[in-house]
Formats: structure tokens, sequence, C-alpha cells
């Protein structure tokens, strides 16, 4: 695929743009290497007062970033909009906790004086998906930065105009031009830039083969990765839970983002004994979401990012069904209208080894499961070869303890909706990657650790 903003709730073609050619990537990364060894010198209070710069940048301009975004991946412009908000807390976040976070740290030993120090690693890649065009890169770039690296930006090819704006952000908010830099590559250029002895480690988030390309790459060097891959996140409902706000939550947990995102809610794991009014209740709610133009105030749904999204998530809802699940609601891309419109859909009575038992399901489908009780809603919430996050619903104190001790997941949310906050690590187990983004963890994961012995 080419890189270009292409509308995705028509298939009108905006703008393209050419690929870096190698000597203009080498240009950059020399760039960079040369911006880092004068920028981790930096002191903090300017390198805070950029960012927070930036910061300002972002609220002031809320509506413009937002609209890009919308454009080129689809999502409605409120939440767009809000995304760009959620940009401007972490760049505060971390403008006014690094110095603390980053902040030698004494340790009593043998010596007269030993201590933790935290310093800077040097070029660091991102390579971030279309689905959060600005969050992904904030999230990373802000600790990045204020921890003394540099960045290097592959973004997805389908949103070259949110990764073009991230770059003017930083810059207009006085970042050297070198400490952050987009590269309006092709996925077939990474191999050779995290194999580049400038560059010391990378970010990854996106699909289970982008990560398992990036850290094969990276294993082969010995450099450094972050991952934050698929999910298929459970939400589980017990017989005590309250009922109508886990109802509404669930509409809003699966509908996120239209549906693609990692730690949205895909798997309902229902106790037989509220399953009945919660489906019919569900249904009801999702009938009642508007589907249309993402730039329309009162669109809650608006089109899959790319065509071949849209495909993909139609031949697994169509194969779910020829295995035997039976569709409530949807199941059928819209053909009334030009874009990737997939309506919201439900899936039920999945059978034993059906695929929507294990894959992820990237867009506005939602797959249901009945249990009888606790031990089996864990046993079905675990068995997934995903571990990003859960959320379980419960008033009853064992119940909770239960699933905040016992399931399997990066985060797990009791009577909330799993969402990333600032201060809090962010990631996940098993084959939805390793490492943490965001909070303390965050900012740790692309620092030198380094002992300080002196007698």
């Amino acid at each position: 695929m080419g890189i270009a903003t292409t509308n995705p709730a028509n298939g009108d073609v905006l703008k393209t743009f050419e690929p870096l050619s190698d000597r203009d990537l080498e240009a950059k990364l020399d760039l960079a290497q040369q911006t880092f060894l004068n920028y981790r010198t930096v002191p903090m209070q300017q390198k805070a007062s950029w960012l927070n710069r930036a910061a300002e940048i972002l609220e002031a301009e809320r509506d413009r970033f937002g609209k890009t975004m919308t454009l080129e991946m689809g999502k409605p412009l409120k939440a767009a909009i809000a995304e760009v908000e959620k940009c401007a807390s972490v760049c505060r976040y971390y403008a006014e906790n690094a110095p603390q976070l980053l902040a030698d740290v004494s340790v009593q030993t043998d010596a007269s004086h030993s201590f933790i120090r935290y310093q800077p690693l040097g070029i660091i890649l991102a390579v971030m998906p279309w689905n959060f065009p600005l969050w992904q890169v904030f999230r990373f770039a802000a600790p990045a930065l204020m921890a003394g690296n540099v960045g290097l930006l592959k973004h997805a090819s389908n949103v070259p105009q949110s990764a073009l704006a991230i770059e003017e952000i930083l810059h207009r908010a006085g970042f050297p031009t070198g400490t952050f830099q987009t590269l309006l590559i092709g996925a077939d250029q990474v191999a050779a830039i995290v194999a580049d002895d400038r560059v010391k480690a990378a970010t990854l988030t996106g699909s289970e083969p982008a990560g398992i390309s990036l850290a094969s790459t990276a294993g082969k060097h010995l450099k450094k990765v972050v991952l934050e891959l698929g999910g298929s996140d459970p939400f589980i409902v017990m017989p005590s839970a309250d009922l109508e706000t886990a109802i509404s939550t669930a509409v809003t947990a699966r509908m996120i983002n239209n549906g693609q995102s990692c730690i949205a809610a895909k798997r309902f794991i229902l106790a037989d004994a509220i399953a009945d009014e919660f489906i019919d209740r569900l249904v009801e709610k999702y009938r009642a979401l508007k589907i249309g133009d993402p730039l329309l105030p009162d669109t809650d749904i608006g089109p899959l990012a790319t065509p071949g999204i849209l495909k993909d998530l139609d031949q697994q809802v169509k194969m779910s069904v020829q295995q035997g699940a039976k569709v409530l609601i949807g199941g059928e891309p819209l053909s009334d209208r030009p874009g990737n419109f997939y309506p919201p859909t439900i899936l039920s009575e999945i059978p034993a080894g059906c695929l929507a038992e294990h894959e992820e399901f990237f867009g506005p489908v939602a797959l249901l499961f009945r249990v009888p009780d606790i031990d089996a809603a864990i046993r079905r919430a675990n068995d997934s070869p995903f571990g990003l996050g859960a959320s379980a619903w419960t008033t009853n104190q064992q119940e909770r303890d239960r699933f905040i001790e016992e399931i399997e997941a990066g985060s797990v949310f009791i009577n909330g909706m799993v969402k990333s906050d600032v201060r809090l690590p962010f990631g996940g187990i098993k084959r939805s990657g390793y490492g943490r983004e965001l909070g303390k963890e965050g900012i740790h994961e692309f620092v030198n650790i380094k002992t300080i012995w002196e007698k």
C-alpha cells in the first residue's frame, strides 16, 4: 500500500506522499545521532518546558488535529478531539513527573555511596499503528524525550498527515529538529533501521505478525523492544453486577474507535442468571447506534479504516456463522453507501472450536459466551492467546479478589471499562506483547538503569 490519506468514509484519496529515498533516510539517521549527543545534556527543566508547550499546541488546535485523524482513519470526530486532549495530558504528566521518576535512587550497600542512575539510550525507533494515530505516538514520545532519548517514527502508511503533524507539534514546541523525526517509509525499510548501530531500541504497537517481525530483527542485533500487540479482552458480568451500568459500558467498550482498539471488550462472558436480560438490552442498544459520516457530531460509528480490515472482519464473521455461531444483529457489510462501513454485530451460541473463541475481531463485533459460575468465567477469560486487558463486573468481594488474582492479563478493571491512564503502566502478556508504556514503568523502558558503587 502506498503512503496516502484515503478517506475511509468514501474512498477518496486526499493526499499522497513519496517515500523517503535511502539517501534521505540516511540523512535523518545521521541528524538523529548528532542531535542526541547534545540533547542528552539538555536540562530537565528545559525539556519539560518544551513538552508543556506541545500540550498547549495540542489543546489550542484540537479541532484541526482531530479532523486530520478522522479523515485518515474514520474515527468519529468527537472521539478524535478527545484523543488530542489525551495526548496533551500525557505531555503534561511527564513534564511534571519525569524529574522525580528519573531522579537518582540511593541504595544502602557495603559501599560508602551506591545509587541507581537513569540515563538515555539514544535513538529509539517507534513503529506505530493507525487506530490511535496521535495517542499511540505521544505516549511513547513524551517519556522518551523527557528521558533524553531521540525518536524516529515509522507510522502506518494510511495516516501520513497525522504522522507529520506530530513532528510539527514537537518542533513548534521548541524541541530541536533532530529530536523527533517522522519517516515516511514502507514496512520493508524497517529492518535496516533496526539493524543500524545508531538505533538502540524499538517499540511497536500493532499486529502479532508485525511484532514478531520487529522482535526477530531486534533479537538478531541484541536490541531491546517493547511490544503492544493484539487483544481479545473479556468483559465478565456476574449476577451481582450493576446491570444497567454494565450494559451501557459494554456498548462503549466494544464500539470505541469503531471497534478497532486492542483493549476494546471483545468477548462478553455472561453468567447464566443475567445473560438473557443482558443480551436483549445489548441488542436494543446496538440497534440504536447511528452509523454514518464520522465528521458529523451525532455519528456513533464511522467506517473501518481500510477495505482490507472490512474484508477480514467480514470473513471472520461469515466463517464463525458457518461453524455454528448465531447472528443476533448485523453480520453483513453495509452495501448501501460508499466507504468501509460494517454495522454493530453480535454473535452468540459460539460453539467449541469456532475461530471466534480465540481470534481477535478488529471491528464492531461482540462475541457472547454464557457460563454457569465464576470458575467457568475465569476459565473462559483465560482461554485466549491474548492477555492485554480484562473487565469484570461484580459487587461480591470474593469474586473481585478472584478476578484480580486469577485473570491472566496486563490490566484488570473491576466495574469499569479497560482504558489507558497516563499514571498507570500499560501493556500485556502472552501474545499481547511485553514491556510497559505510561507511568513510572513506561519512562524506565528506554533508559540505561546504571548502578553506581563508590568506596
